[in-house]
């Protein structure tokens, strides 16, 4: 199962309440998951402070790993900071930026696709100075009370730095277009992965290959089931699990 874009902790109570009834329900809906990036509105690893409004998350994300089932994240622009709580302590396969994995059976390169095809300026430049290691420093030296005051303001700008939504149309088709190229170069890789752009999509190519963005988990609990047949797009309905 694939999924993205939650953005807990921003996203109205509902939705992360639903996100829990889901992962609650993983055995009977798949035997892995990724989540491609975004899953927290905010996520910052300190060396000994872990933020407090998504620890029911992560210890439901917890329980799903210690009953046997892979999760993987991919971080986002909103969650790319990750480290051994993660890794160690929830037993989550984590990286930072992109990655190539095996999903299904099908060699996979996932990213949570900010700074790929970008339409807007602003997102460009926030995404280079959020990445940057100086900046990442100098966020780890403040008190994490203000570094996630500071984070909750610079949410918006964080995410597309706009809300116009023909530039995250345009977002949208460009990935398309970057999956296509993408796959071009790599023919050892049978599917592209991505999200960011809160647009769903499924691109099944003539050589039997794919792209795939699942949609935002915040837009009517959208996710996508990965097997080596085929790719269903779906949505979540909390009251039937």
């Amino acid at each position: 199962m694939v999924v993205a874009d939650a953005h807990l902790g921003q996203a109205a109570p509902a939705v992360e309440a639903a996100f829990h009834a889901f992962l609650a329900a993983i055995p009977d809906l798949g035997d892995a998951l990724l989540i491609n990036g975004d899953l927290f509105d905010f996520w910052f690893e300190y060396g000994r402070v872990i933020p407090r409004r998504h620890f029911a998350t992560v210890a439901r994300l917890h329980d799903v790993c210690r009953r046997g089932i892979p999760v993987t994240l991919v971080g986002g622009n909103h969650d790319r900071w990750g480290g051994e709580f993660l890794t160690k302590d929830l037993g989550i396969a984590f990286y930072a930026g992109e990655a190539e994995l095996n999903v299904a059976g099908r060699p996979t390169f996932a990213a949570h696709g900010d700074g790929l095809t970008e339409q807007h300026w602003a997102a460009k430049v926030m995404h280079r100075v959020t990445r940057h290691p100086l900046t990442i420093r100098l966020f780890r030296s403040l008190h994490p009370d203000l570094g996630f005051w500071i984070a909750d303001k610079l949410s918006g700008r964080l995410a597309d730095n706009t809300r116009d939504r023909a530039v995250l149309d345009r977002a949208a088709r460009a990935q398309v277009q970057y999956a296509k190229d993408f796959l071009a170069r790599r023919p050892d890789l049978e599917l592209v992965i991505l999200g960011h752009t809160h647009r769903p999509a499924l691109e099944q190519f003539p050589d039997g290959r794919a792209y795939l963005n699942p949609g935002a988990w915040l837009d009517g609990y959208r996710y996508a089931v990965v097997t080596r047949d085929r790719i269903e797009m779906r949505s979540f309905e909390p009251h039937s699990s």
